[in-house]
């Protein structure tokens, strides 16, 4: 019977991970170049043969893959990505991935993100522009010019976030390792004047997260009919 009250307990701390992966989400629907959080749990079995017991797992998170819908901003300096790839910005944490294009020029012509972080090229160096020259013109590998002559490119780069990925910021994910450089693919590339908005679906999350919290009030329902069960059998027992 004990068992059961494990099982359910279990259940309620991955319904809750759940629950705040969700909200998270929910919260980020609007966050430009953010990708939503998903958990997979897995079976955790205890004992053997008739005497196994499952559990659930506490839950291992991934990062959603498909990409948001493109916004067309008309600001120069705004960059969206056109493929599976990621701009690089310099944080006090290192290199941050993101697909949050919206970029500026400081009045010394660096390039940087909207918290004011550099923007990286593709070897890892911030990008420095003419400031003299105004918005540079971005072509659709990413290469920046001003006035006709070529001064930088966007770098855009590759990694794999792994299971349970720390975020920096709203839409900036930390890499686990150094990232690889892209070049020379043609199903990557950028377009200028627009932003990536968030892959969130705000109604399928709602409804996700109405679905989880009946779960877990479920759950927390059969926790305290298996409790008072066990209770009055003991109750019982020692009357005898």
């Amino acid at each position: 019977m004990q068992d059961g009250l494990y099982v359910a307990l279990s259940a309620q701390i991955a319904l809750e991970r759940r629950l705040t992966t969700i909200a998270d989400n929910v919260a980020n629907a609007s966050t430009v170049g953010f990708r939503a959080t998903g958990v997979k749990f897995e079976d955790v079995v205890s004992g053997l043969g008739e005497k196994s017991v499952s559990f659930a797992s506490t839950g291992d998170t991934y990062l959603a893959t498909a990409a948001g819908s493109l916004r067309e901003t008309g600001n120069p300096f705004d960059f969206a990505i056109k493929g599976e790839a990621w701009f690089g910005i310099e944080t006090p944490a290192g290199t941050v991935m993101t697909r949050d294009g919206r970029f500026t020029m400081l009045e010394t012509g660096q390039l940087v993100s909207i918290e004011g972080y550099p923007v990286l090229d593709a070897g890892g160096a911030p990008i420095q522009l003419d400031p003299r020259n105004g918005a540079p013109e971005a072509g659709a590998d990413g290469t920046l010019r001003q006035d006709g002559n070529l001064v930088g490119a966007l770098g855009l780069f590759d990694f794999t976030p792994g299971a349970n990925f720390t975020r920096y910021g709203n839409s900036g994910i930390l890499p686990p390792g150094a990232p690889e450089p892209i070049v020379d693919r043609i199903d990557v590339g950028v377009a200028q004047g627009f932003v990536e908005e968030s892959n969130v679906n705000p109604m399928l999350e709602m409804t996700r997260l109405i679905a989880v919290q009946r779960a877990f009030e479920n759950t927390a329902a059969l926790m305290r009919s298996s409790e008072q069960t066990f209770t009055e059998a003991v109750r019982t027992l020692g009357s005898k």
